[in-house]
């Protein structure tokens, strides 16, 4: 198979992701890189905030709250009001995005691009039959808020979680925007 087989057939399928569809916050970057005749993406996220039931297994987890936009203290706790058992996390997700490229050079370059906009964790994943770029932002933030059915946390700490959670996805957005604008030309 080629390249541009693979592209065709990976771009035609059917979105499998649970909003059925490419996150707005990042849907202009994905379609920028996508249009390019070197790359095409296999998996994207814009980041999120969510409050999340975590199972032993990461299909067994649900969550109480998955946004792609900032949140209030008013979101969170009316999530709250579902969560009955076992360990609630809260978390700030960063943006992550696979590209696929066709050559190692190809890959080099959409790669520093990243990089020069801030996102320094990304770095060449897999080299075997494909050569995956992973772009991923380094704004974080994940901590337990629940155990056993109990909330463990009070609402000045939920606040100051949203507060640092809404900044750092605010930071992701704008380091996504300057990527954008940095590829227009490549």
């Amino acid at each position: 198979m080629t390249f541009d087989f693979d592209k065709k057939q990976i771009l035609s399928k059917k979105d499998k992701s649970s909003i059925q569809g490419i996150d707005p916050g990042i849907k202009k970057l994905v379609n920028l890189i996508n249009s390019h005749k070197d790359y095409y993406t296999t998996s994207s996220c814009a980041g999120r905030i969510q409050l999340i039931l975590q199972g032993k297994k990461k299909c067994d987890s649900e969550w109480l709250l998955k946004s792609h936009k900032m949140v209030l203290l008013k979101d969170v706790k009316k999530a709250l009001k579902q969560y009955a058992q076992g360990e609630l996390w809260f978390r700030q997700e960063a943006m992550i995005l696979h590209v696929c490229c066709r050559t190692v050079e190809a890959a080099n370059l959409i790669l520093n691009f990243a990089r020069q906009q801030g996102f320094k964790r990304s770095g060449i994943m897999a080299m075997n039959r494909r050569t995956i770029v992973e772009i991923l932002s380094q704004e974080k933030v994940d901590t337990i808020i629940g155990l056993d059915g109990k909330i463990v946390v009070d609402d000045n700490y939920l606040e100051l979680l949203i507060r640092i959670a809404n900044s750092k996805l605010k930071s992701n957005i704008k380091k996504i925007k300057n990527l954008e604008k940095s590829l227009i030309s490549f």
